[in-house]
């Protein structure tokens, strides 16, 4: 490789890390809630409930109980085989 190509390739690396950290920082500033019952399996956030800790001890797919962080406002608007996204804790 020569000189030229080795400095494009380094300038190209750069400049995707740099978007990344840009996407990611556009990210970390959307105002998120909690939304119960679209966790997958093994997928929830955090607590879901009697026998279960914390993230990733959901049982079953789209468990009440079992919450995701998701973009503020979005909750209530998700649909699953089991219904619509919820604010509060399903039975």
């Amino acid at each position: 490789m020569n000189r030229t190509a080795a400095t494009a390739a380094l300038a190209a690396a750069f400049a995707l890390s740099a978007g990344v950290s840009i996407a990611a920082a556009d990210t970390a500033k959307v105002e998120q809630e909690k939304c119960y019952g679209v966790a997958k399996a093994g997928q929830n956030d955090c607590k879901a409930g009697a026998g279960t800790s914390c993230a990733g001890t959901s049982k079953v797919d789209y468990q009440g109980n079992a919450w995701k962080n998701v973009a503020k406002g979005t909750c209530v608007t998700i649909k699953t085989p089991k219904g619509m996204g919820s604010l509060t804790p399903k039975a």
